[in-house]
């Protein structure tokens, strides 16, 4: 295993955002009229809110940083309101090298509205992460493995086709992007990449988009990786399928951002030369560990705590 005092240096291809989430204390259902839909004018007042740092890039960048990994995030933010994240990562002392400003534009932002049934609204603006493409892999020095992460449609597939020009290995997450890209990109993406990583429905729709089983997806990277929640996952790769168990949470409190902490585990064990067990246990350790806070980026991690719930879910040692 590659020593944690030489991290290689990861490019984190992704979305950043502005999560604004609100709890309506009543039911949607109340106050929407089924035969007035087509004239719809109506407000909710909410009980509590709170603005959350969020996209792809900087949620896993967050939990990496923190396991002692080197993430670099490439990303655009809008220069209307850009700066505060600019300086959030600065903090945190995770690499900006691929951190663009786009005149003009505002920061992807997500407003989400939850009722007591756990309905949601969501209103979801991309603004800056639209012009990712403006980003280029090439432009940031001494990189060892990649990922692309939801984000613009144009850069999600110019730095899927750079990372594998450059010969850099990199996972391929489409995640809800998956949509944006025609059947014939989609597995395009899949024949570049060496990882390919999803939850189990996006696995199906995969799986549907391309015309191939997830077994044959498997024969054409070095590992396809598909999470299952609270049932844990799986890693396909030529030597057979692992299962891996899900890590019993102290709570369960939020699930917004589970899987991009379980890709962060996914990274940090790749570019150290891990075995796939092993890779796949510490990222859900880290998924368990999200889940018991509020938002994608609050959550304490430590590689000492780390170490203790790995050994107490699997008896037996994590070696950083």
């Amino acid at each position: 295993m590659t020593s944690a005092l030489t991290s290689p240096r990861i490019l984190i291809c992704g979305s950043l955002a502005y999560d604004i989430i609100a709890v309506f204390p009543d039911r949607f259902s109340r106050h929407l009229l089924p035969n007035q839909m087509e004239r719809l004018s109506v407000s909710f007042t909410v009980s509590s809110m709170r603005r959350e740092w969020g996209g792809c890039a900087g949620n896993i960048a967050y939990t990496l940083k923190r396991l002692g990994g080197e993430p670099v995030v490439m990303a655009t933010l809008g220069d209307e309101d850009g700066h505060p994240y600019e300086v959030r990562l600065a903090k945190q002392r995770i690499a900006c090298d691929g951190v663009r400003l786009i005149e003009g534009a505002y920061t992807a932002q997500a407003t989400i509205m939850t009722d007591m049934d756990d309905n949601q609204i969501t209103a979801f603006h991309p603004g800056a992460m639209a012009e990712s493409y403006r980003v280029n892999v090439d432009e940031v020095e001494d990189i060892a493995l990649g990922l692309v992460a939801p984000d613009g449609r144009e850069g999600m597939l110019q730095h899927a086709r750079q990372f594998h020009a450059l010969n850099i290995p990199f996972v391929f997450d489409p995640g809800q992007a998956m949509t944006l890209f025609s059947n014939e990109e989609l597995l395009e993406m899949v024949e570049l990449a060496d990882v390919v990583a999803l939850n189990d429905y996006e696995a199906r729709l995969l799986s549907e988009r391309t015309g191939l089983s997830l077994e044959e997806i498997a024969q054409r990277v070095r590992a396809l990786i598909v999470t299952h929640g609270a049932e844990g996952s799986r890693i396909m790769t030529e030597e057979g399928t692992l299962s891996i168990p899900a890590v019993t949470p102290d709570a369960e409190i939020d699930p917004t951002g589970c899987g991009d902490a379980y890709r962060a585990g996914l990274l940090y064990g790749i570019a150290h030369g891990w075995d796939w067990r092993t890779t796949g246990r510490l990222a859900a350790v880290l998924g368990a560990i999200k889940i018991a806070h509020h938002g994608p980026q609050n959550h304490p991690v430590t590689r000492d705590d780390v170490a203790r719930r790995y050994q107490k879910a699997f008896g037996e040692a994590l070696k950083f």
